[in-house]
């Protein structure tokens, strides 16, 4: 149950030239591929699963009700403000508890982390389930137990939402962590989308609210079994990569200080969250804000499905495509300014009536490249403040961006102005202008898009001490371009580390003559492959 990838291994060479030189075929010798090797183990796709599932087990625990708020109200005997709590009691929970939940993964593990998840998440759709229709129970007593239900499902969100940064760096190798955060981390819209859909569809009635409860809490039971029985150690048993080979992360505390003092993690903190919030806003305020112009609510739910769709579709292309670059950085700042266009044309269009298409477009492009960046910025995070543990660096990026989309959304909502008259609303009683907020939320994105870009320059840390771990390199004045070592039986002199490598030693070399790949070496015992 394992796969080669790259590492240490024996090997002789034919002797040639001690002199480096950089013309070498397209492809690299194949004996060099042999000599260097990191053991990946399939039972990482399994564990990957389960995560997925998970998280999207949890955010449809999350928005539940929200599809269907009238018919949850009428269920539960409480206003449409009662059951905007039941989503909004995970906004609230997880900021005090973000940081206990960085320090249990970085400290107490992968394993534990997960399981007390799907603990958690489990017991909390049960609980939901139960006090619907199972347990005879006063009806006034109901909605307490909704509310605890969901707390406890509140809880279990920062366990999960946290967790892909840490498991892309325990499980897979260096080539494939960017693909497996994004597809974990991608996860969680699924369910939010999923969530759009079968509530609507299972609960057309408030007699049908049980029903729809127990379609949810039946995959977070078999999710917790799955975790709980396949998740057996937090690590695998040798290491994907140098990093994960050699990695010791700094104390949370110290972790936490370092952070800190680091000021491109500041600034993709600050800016990176300014796009959480406007993303939340967006999600949370899109039906309102289209009512007013006649769009139907059906509309807007397309609408936000198309912005999550193609958000998905982007972070898959965009993952795949940071993994074989490793340009986190141009592909963060590219995707930023284009998001900031969109979303400066979403601030004009949707004040317009009758412009469904170029409603529909819009969104689809803002979700495609805003929400495609998502796990990127993730990795990026880690990348600029190695050795930091993955979760704490991760996580915190996650409090600010929460933070921050509670301020927004109260202050756009601050902003707004009651219409007396609109003759296409379909909004209902209360009519509200969403021209000013838009603006706001316009000039916010751009704002700080601007600033990622001017602002954010950092070295990649993580790459680089991988390199170290495996060439025995250290950095010299350009990381991405020079690296050399002052061990005689290690030496590493390159232009460019990842197309032409040297070590010394006295018995016998291997050269080949691939310009993308130039290796050469007098120790078949140290010789790297590329």
């Amino acid at each position: 149950m394992e796969e080669n990838g790259a590492g240490t291994n024996g090997g002789e060479a034919s002797s040639s030239s001690s002199s480096s030189s950089c013309d070498v075929p397209r492809e690299p010798n194949v004996e060099l591929k042999k000599l260097l090797f990191f053991k990946v183990y399939k039972r990482r796709w399994f564990v990957l699963l389960i995560l997925c599932l998970l998280n999207c087990s949890n955010a449809m625990i999350w928005l539940t009700f929200a599809p269907v708020a009238d018919q949850s109200a009428h269920f539960l005997k409480v206003t449409l403000e009662g059951v905007n709590w039941l989503s909004l009691v995970f906004m609230v929970v997880a900021i005090p508890l973000s940081f206990g939940t960085t320090w249990m993964l970085d400290t107490l593990g992968l394993r534990i982390t997960l399981i007390l998840g799907a603990w958690l998440n489990m017991s909390g759709a049960l609980l939901r389930f139960l006090a619907s229709d199972v347990v005879d129970i006063s009806p006034e007593v109901v909605f307490p137990l909704m509310m605890v239900g969901q707390t406890l499902g509140a809880i279990a969100q920062p366990l999960i939402i946290f967790t892909p940064t840490k498991l892309a760096a325990l499980w897979f190798p260096d080539h494939q962590r960017a693909t497996a955060n994004t597809i974990a981390t991608m996860s969680n819209p699924l369910g939010i989308l999923l969530a759009n859909i079968i509530s609507p569809l299972m609960a057309q009635t408030s007699a049908q609210i049980p029903k729809l409860l127990l379609v949810y809490a039946t995959p977070a039971c078999f999710i917790c079994f799955l975790a709980t029985v396949g998740i057996r150690s937090s690590t695998p048993p040798t290491p994907p990569s140098a990093s994960a080979e050699s990695s010791a992360s700094e104390p949370f505390v110290q972790g936490i200080k370092l952070l800190m003092k680091n000021r491109p993690y500041l600034v993709l903190l600050v800016c990176f969250g300014s796009g959480i919030a406007v993303f939340t806003c967006f999600s949370t305020l899109l039906e309102q804000i289209l009512c007013v112009q006649g769009y139907t609510n059906d509309f807007a739910g397309l609408c936000g499905a198309l912005f999550i769709v193609f958000g998905i579709v982007g972070a898959g292309a965009l993952g795949l495509y940071v993994d074989k670059t490793k340009k986190f950085i141009e592909a963060t700042k590219i995707n930023m300014s284009i998001t900031a266009l969109a979303c400066i044309v979403f601030s004009v269009v949707c004040l317009m009536r009758e412009q469904k298409v170029a409603v529909a477009v819009v969104c689809s492009l803002f979700g495609f490249f805003g929400f495609s960046i998502y796990p990127v910025v993730m990795e990026l995070s880690v990348e600029c403040s190695y050795p930091v543990g993955e979760a704490t660096s991760a996580g915190l990026v996650f409090v600010s961006g929460q933070v921050q989309s509670v301020l927004y959304i109260v202050i756009l909502q601050a902003l707004t102005k009651r219409i007396a008259d609109s003759p296409l609303s379909t909004c209902g009683d209360a009519v509200f202008s969403w021209k000013v907020p838009m603006m706001v939320m316009a000039g916010l994105c751009s704002l700080f898009s601007c600033c990622f870009v001017v602002l954010f320059h950092t070295r990649y840390r993580r790459l680089e001490a991988e390199m170290e771990a495996t060439y025995g390199t250290k950095r010299t004045s350009d990381p991405a371009h020079s690296v050399e070592t002052s061990d005689p039986a290690h030496s590493v002199e390159t232009s460019d580390p990842a197309h032409c490598v040297e070590t010394r030693g006295h018995a016998k070399s291997l050269e080949t003559s691939d310009p993308a790949h130039s290796l050469e070496t007098s120790d078949s015992a140290h010789v790297l492959a590329t």
